[in-house]
C-alpha cells in the first residue's frame, strides 16, 4: 500500500503540472482551453526538436523554451483569445478546439505518427531506494516541481501587484476597468504564465515517457479531472485534485493494468456527483 501512494503521488504530481495552466486560464478569464493537451504535447515535441539540434541538456532547453513560451501565450490570448470571451463560453470552445486539430495535423505532418521521447540522460535512470521501495529520481523532481509551481502561482495571486490585476478582472471586470486595469493586458499575462506551465509539463512529459501527436486529448481529460475534482480557479486544490485522480489510477493499475485510468475516471464521476463545485472551490475576496 505504501509503495500505490508513493507512486499515485508522484503520477499525480505530473497530472497537477498538466493542470495548472489549465487552472490559471479558467480562474483568471474563465476559459476553458480544449487545446490544453495538445499544447502540452506541442511543447514536448520543441523540446525534443530544440535538443536534438543543439545538444543541450533538457534543463537548459527548458530555460529557452520557458521565455518563448510565455511570448506565444501573450500573443495568443492577445490577438485570438481575448476576441472569444464573453458571457457565451461557445466562441472560446470552438477556436482552442480548432487549434487542437490544427496542432495534431501540424505534428502529424512534421513528425509522423510515430511516438517520441526526450533524453533525460543519467536522469532517466537514476533512483534511490527507500526500505524496500524503489523511487525514480524524475518523477519525484516532477512532483516536487508541481508542489513549487502551485506554491508560486498561490504566492503570486496573493502578495503581488499583479496578482491583485488577476483577482480583480476575475472577480469584476467592469470595476476594474474604472481602476485604470485592463483587462486584455491582464489576459495577456496570465496565458503567458499558463504557456509556461505547459512547456514545463511538456518538457517532464517528454523526459518520462514518450508523446505522439495524438495524445493530446487524454492529457486534456486527465486536466480536466484535476481542476474540477480540485475545485475551478483553486490552484491547491488542482493539486490535491490531480494528486487524487494519480492515486486512484495507481490502485486501479495495481489490480489489474486495464483497469487504471478506468478508476480514475470513475473517482471523478464520483466527486462531480457527491460535490459538483469541486473538493476545494475557490474562494471569493
Amino acid at each position: 500500500m505504501i509503495e500505490i501512494l508513493l507512486q499515485g503521488l508522484l503520477l499525480g504530481g505530473l497530472y497537477a503540472l498538466f493542470a495548472l495552466g489549465q487552472s490559471l486560464m479558467f480562474g483568471v478569464m474563465r476559459l476553458t482551453n480544449t487545446a490544453q493537451g495538445d499544447f502540452i504535447i506541442l511543447g514536448g515535441f520543441f523540446a525534443i526538436s530544440l535538443v536534438s539540434a543543439t545538444g543541450l541538456s533538457p534543463g537548459l532547453a527548458l530555460l529557452l523554451i520557458a521565455p518563448l513560451a510565455f511570448v506565444f501565450g501573450y500573443a495568443l490570448q492577445r490577438f485570438v483569445l481575448n476576441g472569444t470571451l464573453g458571457r457565451d463560453a461557445l466562441p472560446s470552445l470552438v477556436v482552442t478546439f480548432g487549434l487542437a486539430i490544427i496542432i495534431q495535423n501540424l505534428l502529424l505532418e512534421m513528425y509522423s505518427a510515430d511516438p517520441r521521447s526526450l533524453d533525460a540522460g543519467p536522469l532517466a535512470l537514476d533512483s534511490f531506494t527507500l526500505g524496500s521501495i524503489t523511487v525514480g529520481t524524475l518523477p519525484l523532481l516532477t512532483f516536487f516541481v508541481a508542489v513549487l509551481a502551485t506554491g508560486c502561482l498561490q504566492a503570486l495571486f496573493s502578495y503581488t501587484s499583479l496578482g491583485r490585476s488577476f483577482r480583480a478582472v476575475s472577480d469584476d471586470r467592469e470595476a476594474a476597468q474604472l481602476m485604470g486595469i485592463r483587462p486584455a493586458i491582464v489576459y495577456a499575462q496570465a496565458t503567458g504564465i499558463a504557456f509556461v506551465l505547459i512547456a514545463l509539463a511538456g518538457t517532464l512529459q517528454a523526459m518520462r515517457t514518450t508523446v505522439a501527436p495524438a495524445d493530446g486529448p487524454l492529457l486534456l481529460l486527465f486536466a480536466f479531472e484535476a481542476v474540477i475534482m480540485g475545485g475551478m480557479g483553486s490552484f491547491w486544490g488542482t493539486l490535491l485534485g490531480a494528486l487524487l485522480l494519480g492515486l486512484t489510477q495507481q490502485i486501479g493499475f495495481r489490480l489489474d493494468p486495464g483497469w487504471g485510468i478506468w478508476f480514475g475516471h470513475l473517482t471523478f464521476l464520483l466527486v462531480l456527483l457527491l460535490r459538483p463545485q469541486g473538493l476545494f472551490p475557490k474562494t471569493r475576496g
